[in-house]
């Protein structure tokens, strides 16, 4: 069921459609506003958590997320029970717990780990990969520690950009202008990260399309959620490689590369190859062919039977003809008159 579905009422019940297409953009321009500032307070936060790690520096990170994800998630229920008159903001966000959520999840991941190692391949059989193994207690318990990370700064990532705000650029521009304009905008989010390129800024841009058409086939952020994680764990922890820039990642394995940097992405990771635009399109190709039936489950239109609706009144020119009706003359019905039947004695 569509998470509109769960609304009291439309966003445009007591407004013209030019209105509530103004309304949905200035709520999503807040709600993007609101996703920076509480940004912000969470990189902050970890002067004043410092007395809570225990002495565990490393778990810095970890208590970040988890405040970015809390101030999110209140913010986005807020925004959602109060601008848009929701019933239930955090499933109209796409986080409902509907039957086979986990397969959603578990297809995204499988999708997401997919494009990673078709992306890598061509480093793996150029040798431009060159391994090493760091495997002690302080680089195990940093890769417990990075993989808890990497599983909510993923779900965190798709709250930002495929969630509330996201949903109310749809309601704006309709979802084709929506998915480029917010896919530009991740693109551009990661541009300083280091080791950008025009090149990573356009794969980031791809990845923005392939994440978006998931949310909209599905209407939910499960799949998302896991395609995004499962490509940041395979970059980072599986192949030990910067994940969009950041290298830090890269614990039990690490791994440096050589050779052109059209080939590795260099300081970038796989995310600025050239061969990963290939990967991306036909990643999107893979996608929407999995996604078959959740599209039609999700994003079939309504079929209203036909005719007067029983549960209201038919309009009165109706009326009128059926009282007319009856008072008339009854009909005479004609019954078709048979041949007797002649016996086989008869006419002799």
């Amino acid at each position: 069921m569509p998470a509109t579905a769960f609304n009291k009422k439309p966003l445009s019940a007591n407004q013209s459609p030019l209105a509530a297409r103004i309304f949905a953009l200035l709520f999503c321009l807040i709600a993007l506003y609101f996703s920076r500032a509480a940004t912000s307070v969470a990189a902050t936060a970890p002067s004043g958590l410092g007395s809570l790690t225990g002495g565990f520096i490393d778990l810095i990170d970890l208590l970040s997320t988890i405040l970015l994800l809390f101030l999110l998630l209140l913010g986005y229920w807020v925004m959602g029970r109060w601008l848009n008159s929701q019933r239930r903001p955090l499933v109209c966000l796409g986080l409902q717990v509907r039957a086979g959520w986990q397969r959603e999840w578990g297809i995204g991941a499988a999708l997401g780990w997919g494009i990673v190692v078709v992306a890598v391949l061509p480093m793996a059989l150029a040798g431009s990969l060159h391994f090493s193994f760091v495997l002690t207690p302080a680089t195990v318990w940093l890769l417990v520690v990075n993989t808890a990370v990497l599983f909510l700064s993923a779900l965190v990532e798709e709250l930002i950009y495929r969630g509330y705000a996201f949903q109310r650029l749809m309601e704006a521009v309709g979802p084709t202008s929506a998915t480029l304009l917010m896919a530009l905008y991740f693109g551009l989010q990661h541009w300083h990260n280091p080791g950008h390129s025009f090149v990573s800024t356009f794969i980031i841009f791809l990845s923005g399309i392939l994440l978006a058409v998931a949310y909209i086939r599905t209407r939910a952020l499960w799949l998302v959620w896991g395609l995004h994680f499962a490509w940041n764990f395979s970059e980072g922890v599986l192949f030990g490689l910067p994940v969009s820039g950041f290298t830090r990642f890269s614990t039990v394995l690490q791994t440096d590369t050589t050779g052109p940097v059209w080939l590795t992405g260099g300081d970038f990771g796989p995310e600025a190859a050239y061969f990963t635009v290939l990967v991306l399109i036909a990643a999107i190709i893979v996608l929407v062919l999995v996604t078959r039936d959740y599209n039609w489950k999700y994003n079939a239109p309504v079929i209203l039977p036909a005719g007067i609706p029983m549960d209201v009144a038919p309009p009165a020119e109706h009326t009128k003809m059926e009282q007319a009706a009856a008072a008339a003359t009854p009909l005479v019905q004609i019954l078709p008159v048979s041949s007797p039947v002649v016996s086989p004695d008869e006419g002799k």
